[in-house]
């Protein structure tokens, strides 16, 4: 059997499963009373992956080894979903960055271990209105002076950026304080994660940022590159130059390492313990890594080399835990990068 769920997250409707099957594990049947629902929170750049991954296994449910599964869903964004998820809330956290310092002593002072699970790439995407014809390429530095905390009220016009463009108001959207690529994009762009002027339209949710520009001429904003792709026909993607000549993000020039500083890997945490006491979590999160290399694709992010994943569904499988990133901030990764990565859990 098989009922919707229907939440309204941040103003926008989102048609969450929960999923109840009759499956065989492989040592037999799971008890039903072993079985609870799976709890998911976290970035809203990651839910177009989540998404289709539960409606994979919606269409899929007849094969599949779990009696009752029910999943609920959020997405409030990397940062609030580690809070629910370190003070043990949440079972998965959809995360734009690695976990950091703080999340990692507030999952230690609750006893929350993790499972640290890369499931993408993602090129962050600064986009424009399509009847912007003045600019397709920005810097680094021009990015930083439209950005850092000293613009507020004082950079408001687009010939501030470069006198060759017109003396038109500049007007800003981008993801909220609670949001993964709020910090990449500061800490990258910036120097500093966190610092970033707060005169802008902020939203975790990036249709709200899709819509804002698409219907303003003199907007600007940046998000995660899945959504761009769904929206092509409404916004012009911005190429960057970090001092080699501007590049345009694309899964060719995230693969071959070109599109920087703005390229970073997605991920899903997974409570450990959760996993070895509810079935299901586990059953999820494995189908969850079999179907990524699709999926990831079809929202439009780069996926991972098959290596990857099956390098993530070694730690799942051996609820090995703990963040090969000890809690530090990650500029410039590349996707060799994180296949390099030394494993510390």
């Amino acid at each position: 059997m098989l009922t919707n769920i229907y939440k309204i997250f941040k103003g926008r409707t989102w048609g969450m499963a929960l999923i109840s099957f009759s499956l065989l594990s492989a040592c037999g049947s799971v008890p039903e009373s072993a079985i609870k629902p799976i709890k998911i929170d976290g970035s809203s750049t990651v839910f177009p992956i989540t998404e289709r991954v539960l409606a994979s296994y919606e269409s899929e449910a007849v094969n599949q080894p779990v009696k009752e599964l029910k999943i609920e869903g959020e997405f409030s964004g990397t940062t609030e979903g580690f809070n629910k998820f370190c003070a043990g809330e949440t079972d998965i956290n959809a995360a734009s960055r690695p976990i950091s310092t703080e999340e990692m002593k507030a999952c230690n002072s609750n006893e929350i271990r993790y499972i640290e699970l890369p499931i993408a790439f993602d090129a962050i995407t600064v986009v424009v209105n399509p009847n912007n014809d003045w600019t397709d390429r920005l810097t680094v530095e021009q990015l930083k002076t439209m950005w850092e905390p000293t613009a507020e009220n004082q950079v408001t016009q687009w010939n501030q950026i470069d006198p060759a463009y017109p003396n038109r108001p500049l007007t800003l959207y981008g993801p909220d304080k609670l949001s993964g690529t709020y910090d990449y994009f500061t800490n990258a762009i910036v120097g500093e994660t966190g610092a970033s002027r707060q005169d802008y339209v902020a939203s975790e949710d990036d249709e709200v940022l899709v819509t804002g520009v698409a219907q303003d001429p003199n907007a600007i904003a940046y998000f995660g590159y899945g959504y761009y792709q769904q929206h092509q026909d409404q916004l012009k993607a911005v190429a960057i130059d970090n001092g080699n000549g501007g590049v345009i993000p694309s899964v060719a020039t995230v693969e071959n390492e070109e599109y920087q500083p703005l390229s970073r890997p997605l991920f899903i945490y997974v409570n450990a313990k959760r996993a070895q006491e509810n079935p299901a979590l586990e059953v999820f999160v494995e189908y969850y890594l079999d179907k990524a290399p699709e999926l990831v694709a079809d929202a439009g992010y780069i996926p991972l080399p098959p290596d990857a994943y099956h390098l993530a569904k070694i730690h799942l499988q051996r609820f090995d835990v703990g963040s090969v990133f000890e809690g530090k901030p990650q500029i410039g990764l590349t996707i060799s990068d994180l296949m390099r990565q030394p494993t510390k859990f």
